[in-house]
């Protein structure tokens, strides 16, 4: 019978700690959410999914970091643990602005609200837990062992994660060829990104017949030029010839379509630094 071995360090170095204050605040967050009971709707669906989600992965990662069982999976541990905690840093970072802004309401006087205040703190704090763990496994400079702890690698879960929040914001968009052009630019520079991360995760990029570097380097220069075509063409035909509507509330398409703008040009800058990046590492391949 094979035994099990514990590692200590799992839980006591710089990461650990990180990992198991976010544990604790997740959990902190959704339990007194879920106390008030008013968490109804699609924003208060997800921040709950996000808290839960994070925490249970989380505590699974911890576990298996600890038991060292995770050399058993079939999977690049490092590239997965890198992805989750880049992705678990946006889920809890959007929720931390969503919630509050849907939930709470001045004046904050009830227990009630106090609650969820406190929740809020605690999912900003469970942010900054993430966020620290995302600096503390960062690739060095230099350094492309793990492809998705290095700036590439942590920008491509970023660009596929504000395509995501661009794909909710799409529920009102009209049938012109200038906007169905934008919807096809998110949604094929999500799935290529998407299988980037995924193929990188399952350990399949070794098959591939070309080096990695040379192939972010021409997918990266081909997502900036159709992210520039869809950051000019998105607002013109969204709001041409069109005025904001009064009153205009968070569903309201003005809203959306300003919000798919913005969250346009977020990815264009994360796919231009994202080129930027993967230039240097195929220099720094091709050093001797």
């Amino acid at each position: 019978m094979a035994m099990v071995t514990v590692n200590l360090r799992a839980v006591t170095s710089w990461v650990g700690i990180a990992r198991i204050f976010a544990i604790v605040l997740s959990c902190l967050a959704f339990s007194l959410v879920a106390s008030t009971g008013d968490f109804e709707g699609p924003y208060g669906t997800w921040c709950m999914f996000t808290w839960c989600f994070c925490f249970a992965v989380t505590l699974l990662v911890l576990v298996l970091e600890l038991l060292e069982l995770y050399s058993k999976l079939p999977l690049s541990w490092d590239d997965f643990t890198s992805a989750f905690s880049m992705l678990a840093a946006l889920m809890v970072f959007t929720t931390s602005v969503v919630f509050p802004s849907t939930f709470i309401s001045s004046p904050c006087s009830s227990s009630k609200c106090a609650r969820q205040a406190v929740a809020t703190t605690a999912s900003c704090l469970c942010f900054l837990a993430y966020a620290l763990e995302v600096g503390l496994t960062r690739a060095k400079p230099g350094d492309i062992s793990s492809f998705l702890s290095t700036v590439p690698g942590l920008l491509k879960v970023f660009e596929a994660y504000v395509a995501c929040l661009i794909f909710s914001l799409l529920d009102a968009y009209s049938s012109e060829a200038g906007l169905q052009w934008c919807v096809a630019v998110y949604s094929i520079c999500f799935i290529v990104t998407l299988l980037i991360i995924i193929f990188t995760i399952g350990r399949c990029l070794t098959y591939m017949p070309f080096p990695l570097e040379k192939m972010l380097v021409g997918y990266n220069t081909l997502a900036l030029m159709m992210y520039i075509t869809a950051t000019v063409i998105w607002p013109l035909y969204s709001f041409r010839g069109k005025s904001r509507p009064d009153p205009c509330d968070r569903n309201c398409w003005w809203n959306k379509c300003l919000g798919v703008t913005f969250l346009t040009i977020f990815n264009l800058i994360a796919y231009l630094v994202d080129l930027v990046y993967s230039t240097k590492m195929v220099f720094i391949r091709a050093s001797p």
